[in-house]
């Protein structure tokens, strides 16, 4: 019996130079690049943590300009007001809810219209995104999306907050990128097997997705979040309003009560830091969930947006 030897080739170490990274110019750069990114850090942090200080600091010292980082005079009246009210909590499960739901059906109607635009054998591939594109320029305007939706019936709904940003162009665009980007081999290979169309999008697609979806979650739940207006539009019922527009409603009572004289320690308190105290208590949930996604994030714009 004759044996065949293949012969192997070793494998290539990449050596760096030595005493490269010790370098002058190397060191420099480290140097460089940490006081850069520091100053960056602290540009970027200093406001929120001046709002935070704020929000817990005494009315005078506010109105001073004395609060800095840390709060001076140490007082939670403004706390203790907003959330000892039953509406506050009523629109903050309002805000939750509007969030979630708005969050799903966005994230499926962006995910299949995207991935129906990145086969390019799709008839009328090009209307279709010509149409998506259209709506980043042209719109109906505040008084005909108003008509529409109270004709409709979708006025004081959960529908009139939910559907009608229910795609944004933006996430469309990248998602289809990514899309675009993926193996075709893959999808063939499900498709031999078996798979129908929303099988290989459910069992190959999706779950090589996470980055992208994780990241256009992101992007949506934070858009529903801070959404006021449209609650401020369409309800006309203050248990119907979600957290945000309770919150804008309460900054123009103590700043109308402010501006008009009015007296008591309290209300001097709640019309000097309300500001700062709703805009802690609307970022907090986003500050708590970003951690568990940020690994996703940067990938997931990345590998949405570059060609390869």
């Amino acid at each position: 019996m004759v044996t065949k030897t293949v012969a192997t080739k070793p494998a290539v170490r990449v050596r760096r130079r030595p005493g490269m990274q010790d370098s002058r110019a190397y060191r420099a750069f480290r140097v460089v690049n940490t006081v850069v990114l520091l100053g960056v850090v602290a540009v970027t942090l200093y406001p929120f943590l001046n709002i935070v200080a704020q929000s817990f600091s005494d009315e005078a010292a506010i109105r001073a300009g004395e609060v800095n980082l840390l709060p001076r005079g140490f007082n939670t009246v403004t706390y203790q007001l907003v959330m000892s009210d039953d509406m506050f909590w009523r629109n903050y499960q309002n805000t939750v809810v509007y969030t979630v739901v708005a969050t799903a059906i966005a994230m499926v109607l962006t995910t299949c219209y995207a991935y129906v635009l990145s086969k390019h054998e799709l008839r009328g591939r090009s209307a279709l995104i010509g149409i998506a594109v259209f709506t980043m320029f042209f719109n109906g305007g505040l008084i005909p999306n108003y008509v529409l939706i109270t004709s409709l019936g979708m006025k004081n709904t959960l529908w009139a907050i939910v559907l009608p940003n229910a795609i944004s162009v933006f996430n469309l665009l990248v998602m289809k990128s990514f899309f675009e980007n993926m193996p075709r081999e893959l999808e063939e290979a499900a498709q031999i097997d078996g798979l129908s169309t929303y099988g290989v999008l459910w069992r190959i697609v999706l779950p090589l997705s996470k980055a992208v979806v994780s990241t256009m979650t992101l992007f949506y739940a934070v858009s529903f979040w801070n959404s006021w207006f449209a609650g401020f539009l369409y309800m006309d019922r203050a248990e119907l309003f979600p957290v945000t527009v309770y919150l804008r409603n309460l900054i123009a009572g103590a700043e109308t009560a402010g501006s008009t004289g009015g007296s008591g320690d309290s209300l001097l308190q709640v019309a000097a830091n309300i500001q700062s105290v709703t805009i802690v208590l609307t970022v907090l949930p986003i500050l708590a969930v970003y951690p568990f996604i940020q690994r996703f994030f940067v990938s997931g714009v990345m590998l949405g947006s570059v060609k390869q």
